[in-house]
C-alpha cells in the first residue's frame, strides 16, 4: 500500500510465526497496512539462525521498520512479541526516532512480575517441552507429535523461550512506556496472571487500562474479530489524539 493511512506492527509468540495473526486483516480499514512479522528461523526466514537474545532480536526488527515509519504506526505484540513490541517502542524514543501512537502488550506481565517469577522452559527435556507445549495451546497437536516437523520447530522454540525467559529489567534502565498504550490478557492464562497485567499501570503515565478475557494464553484464537476491532478502536484514539482514560 503506498500511501496508507496507518501502519499496524504485528509481533507474534514466542515458537510462532505471523500466521498467528493471518486472519486479522480483514478486520481492520481498507486504508490501513496490516504489516506481519516474523523473527528469524520462520516464515520467509526459515533458512536463518534463531535469535537467542531480545537486543538482536530488536535491532533485527529496527532494521526492518526503518523505511516503514513514515506513516503513523502502532504496535502490538502477544507474549514474546509484547516483549518485542515494548523494547522497540523504547528503542525507538531512545534513539529519537518516530514512536508508534499506540502500544498492544498481550499475554505478558509486566517487568517486575516477570522478573519475580523465573521460568526456564528451553532446558526441558524435548518431551516435557513437547507436554508443556500441548498445556499452553497455541501449537497443533499434530505438529507436536510429527518426529520430523518437531525436529524443525523445537530448535525455534528453545531458542525463543530462552530470549524471554533470559530478558531482565536493568537496574538502572527506565521501562516507561512513553506512548499510550493497553493491556490484554485472560483470566486463567498461567504465564500472565490478571494480578501481572494490571502491573503494567506503573510503567507509564499513558496506560489506557487492562482487558482480560475468559480463556488461557491463546485466549484471542477463538474470539474471531473481537479483539482486532479493541486494537482498532485503541489505534483510531490514538490517531485522533484522544487522551488516555485508565479503563478496568
Amino acid at each position: 500500500m503506498p500511501r496508507p493511512r496507518a501502519r499496524l506492527f504485528l509481533f507474534h509468540h514466542a515458537g510462532g510465526s505471523h500466521l498467528a495473526f493471518r486472519d486479522w486483516a480483514r478486520y481492520f480499514p481498507p486504508d490501513w497496512e496490516i504489516c506481519l512479522t516474523d523473527a528469524p528461523g520462520r516464515g520467509m526466514l526459515a533458512d536463518e539462525t534463531p535469535v537467542e537474545d531480545t537486543e538482536t532480536l530488536v535491532r533485527t526488527f529496527l532494521d526492518e521498520l526503518l523505511l516503514r515509519l513514515d506513516r503513523p504506526f502502532a504496535f502490538f505484540g502477544h507474549s514474546m512479541g509484547a516483549l518485542v513490541a515494548h523494547e522497540l517502542t523504547l528503542a525507538l524514543a531512545a534513539a529519537r526516532l518516530p514512536v508508534p501512537v499506540w502500544l498492544g502488550l498481550s499475554g505478558r506481565g509486566c517487568p517486575r512480575a516477570v522478573a519475580e517469577r523465573p521460568t526456564a522452559l528451553h532446558r526441558l527435556s524435548s518431551g516435557q517441552l513437547r507436554a508443556e507445549l500441548a498445556r499452553m495451546g497455541g501449537t497443533p497437536q499434530h505438529v507436536l507429535d510429527d518426529p520430523e516437523l518437531w525436529g524443525l520447530l523445537e530448535p525455534v522454540i528453545r531458542a525463543d523461550f530462552g530470549l524471554v525467559e533470559n530478558w531482565r529489567p536493568a537496574v538502572d534502565r527506565d521501562l516507561d512506556v512513553p506512548v499510550p498504550f493497553t493491556v490484554f490478557g485472560a483470566a486463567r492464562d498461567p504465564w500472565a496472571s490478571p494480578a501481572e497485567l494490571a502491573g503494567w499501570a506503573e510503567y507509564g503515565e499513558r496506560f489506557r487500562g487492562c482487558r482480560v478475557f475468559e480463556g488461557g494464553h491463546f485466549y484471542f484464537a477463538s474470539r474471531g474479530g473481537e479483539i482486532p476491532s479493541l486494537v482498532e478502536q485503541e489505534v483510531r484514539a490514538a490517531l485522533a489524539g484522544a487522551p488516555a482514560r485508565p479503563r478496568s
